[in-house]
């Protein structure tokens, strides 16, 4: 579904990203690991193109995406979430997600005179949209209370809900375990694993092992901005290149 072929990501001297090939098999949740430093944020924002690669190039279903901009790779059916949520902290959480897609008719001043109807028409689709994916998230009691009140768990599922405006075919977690309770942390697992088996394909930055190696089939694992290793995560485990890169300071 994804692959990238010798990706690289330079700033100045330094290759946060160096040479990396792999692919992501459809409707499989791969998980990518590595210690800090490794370069997987890095790898994550060129592939969701926030960042232009260096070299290398990077297909999705088979077509090029490298060098797009973010919103153009959106469109193709990639979303992502981010490490620190960032979301419009006082609109409510309804509101949040209904801002979600692009390319709405309201977002041009114009339309708000020669075609209300359609906009209104649109707002009442995203509206019933929202609210069901609210309700999937077990967000509903929450859906008109300010963003910025919600804990940390509640906001890595606020991302999780507004990249599902768009039908993604592939999602890009960073991190969703971060700062998150273990109650809420079963339930973001619960959401992927049922999005998952809706078809929807995941690659997941997470430094909770015990997630990965319970929710990820395969495991890509980095180090130095280059990549170490790839298989299950039984594998990963035992690898002594795995063991020597967390335990034995590799960047």
């Amino acid at each position: 579904m994804l692959e990238l072929k010798g990706v690289s990501k330079a700033f100045g001297g330094l290759r946060a990203v160096d040479d990396v090939t792999f692919s992501l098999t459809r409707g499989a949740i791969t998980g990518l690991i590595g210690p800090n430093g490794a370069g997987k944020t890095t790898l994550f924002n060129t592939i969701a193109g926030a960042l232009a690669p260096t070299s290398g190039q990077i297909l999705f279903e088979g077509n090029p995406i490298e060098g797009k901009a973010p919103y153009q790779i959106y469109r193709s059916g990639i979303a992502r979430t981010f490490q620190i949520p960032r979301p419009f902290g006082a609109l409510s959480v309804l509101e949040n997600v209904m801002l979600a897609p692009i390319g709405q008719s309201g977002e041009r001043f114009w339309n708000t005179l020669i075609r209300p109807g359609r906009i209104r028409q649109e707002e009442h689709a995203n509206r019933d949209k929202a609210v069901k994916i609210l309700d999937f998230l077990k967000l509903t009691r929450l859906a008109d209370e300010p963003a910025r009140n919600l804990s940390g768990g509640q906001l890595k599922l606020l991302e999780l809900g507004r990249t599902l405006m768009s039908d993604p075919r592939l999602i890009l977690l960073d991190e969703p375990g971060a700062g998150v309770n273990p109650t809420l942390l079963g339930e973001i697992i619960e959401r992927i694993v049922d999005l998952n088996r809706r078809g929807i394909t995941f690659l997941i930055i997470e430094h909770n092992m015990d997630m990965v190696m319970n929710l990820c089939r395969p495991v890509v694992v980095m180090s130095g901005g280059r990549l170490l290793m790839q298989g299950d995560p039984e594998d990963v485990r035992r690898d002594p290149r795995v063991l020597d890169a967390y335990l034995g300071g590799a960047a």
